[in-house]
C-alpha cells in the first residue's frame, strides 16, 4: 500500500506513534521514527527491524491481508525531534531528506503530552507546554513537511493529525489537553482547505481511552469507570488507532480531507 514512499511520524517512540510505525513499515513504507525522547525512537526502528525493543516483547499488529514488505532495515531511521522547536523540526526533516533523498510524502502527527490538573489549581506553565507540543507542534511539523514537498515539487501529500475525544467533548481536569486537541481539529480543518490546490490532504483522528502510557497513572477505579462508559466496553488498543491513521495517509482515502474521524469504541455518541 506505501510501498518506497517515506513517511516521518513524531511521537514515534511509543504508543500510538509506535503502533503507526509499525503498520506503516508493514505496509511497505519507510520509516522517519521521530521523537523527544530518541532512545525510545531507536527502540522502535529496533523492533521495525525484527527486534525486541529493550527486552520487551513484540506488538502484535493485526494483519488482515497479507502485504509484503521488501524494505530492508536500513529504510527505517529514528531522528530526534523536539516538535516545540522549530530548529529542531527542521533539522530532522533535513535529515530525512538527506537519508531518502527526497521529503517525506506521509506525516503522522503523534507527538502529545498531559499535565493534568483541575483548572484552578493549574499553572500557565503546565497549561502552556501542553499547548506547545500538542498544537504548536502540529503546526510547526505540518509547515515543514509541506515546505518540503513544495520544494521537491512533489504532486501529492498526506498528514493525519491525533486529536482527541476531548477535544470534542472536554475532559474533567484536561482543560489544557481538551483545548489543544480542540484546535488540532480546527488546525486540521483549516490547513485542509488550504493545502488542497497543492495536492495535500489532511485529516485528524479523535481516539477514545487508549492503552498508552497516558493512562498508566489513572487510578484502576477511575479506569473501570472509564470502560464502563465505553458501549465497547473495553480500551482501544494502540494498533486499532494506527490502523484509522495509516488509511487516512494512504491512497484508500483519496477523497477524504479535512475530516476528523471517531475511533472511541462507540463513547461520544
Amino acid at each position: 500500500m506505501f510501498s518506497g514512499r517515506i513517511a516521518l511520524v513524531t511521537g514515534g517512540g511509543n504508543g500510538i506513534g509506535r503502533a503507526i510505525c509499525q503498520i506503516l513499515a508493514r505496509d511497505g513504507a519507510r520509516v522517519v521514527a521521530a521523537d523527544m525522547d530518541h532512545a525510545a525512537a531507536q527502540d522502535t526502528v529496533r523492533m521495525l527491524n525484527g527486534t525486541p525493543a529493550s527486552g520487551e516483547p513484540m506488538l502484535v499488529i493485526p494483519v488482515h491481508e497479507k502485504i509484503e514488505n521488501n524494505n530492508s532495515p536500513h529504510d527505517h531511521i529514528s531522528l530526534m525531534m523536539d516538535v516545540t522547536d522549530k530548529a529542531s523540526v527542521e533539522s530532522a526533516f533535513s535529515a530525512a531528506i538527506d537519508k531518502f533523498k527526497a521529503p517525506p510524502s506521509l506525516v503522522a502527527n503523534g507527538a502529545g503530552i498531559t499535565r493534568p490538573a483541575f483548572l484552578m489549581q493549574m499553572d500557565e506553565k503546565a497549561f502552556m507546554d501542553v499547548l506547545d507540543v500538542n498544537l504548536k507542534g502540529t503546526f510547526l511539523v505540518t509547515k515543514a513537511a509541506v515546505a518540503a514537498l513544495v520544494e521537491d515539487d512533489a504532486s501529492s501529500g498526506a498528514i493525519v493529525n491525533i486529536s482527541s475525544l476531548a477535544g470534542k467533548a472536554g475532559t474533567m481536569g484536561q482543560c489544557n489537553y481538551s483545548a489543544s486537541k480542540a484546535g488540532v481539529m480546527a488546525f486540521t480543518k483549516t490547513a485542509a482547505m488550504e493545502l488542497a490546490s497543492i495536492g495535500v490532504r489532511v485529516n485528524c483522528v479523535l481516539p477514545g481511552f487508549t492503552e498508552t502510557a497516558m493512562l498508566d497513572d489513572v487510578p484502576e477505579k477511575v479506569m473501570k469507570k472509564l470502560i464502563k462508559i465505553t458501549p465497547l466496553n473495553r480500551l482501544a488498543k494502540p494498533a486499532e488507532i494506527a490502523e484509522v491513521v495509516t488509511f487516512l495517509l494512504s491512497d484508500k482515502s483519496s477523497y477524504m480531507t479535512g475530516a476528523c474521524v471517531e475511533v472511541t469504541g462507540g463513547l461520544g455518541m
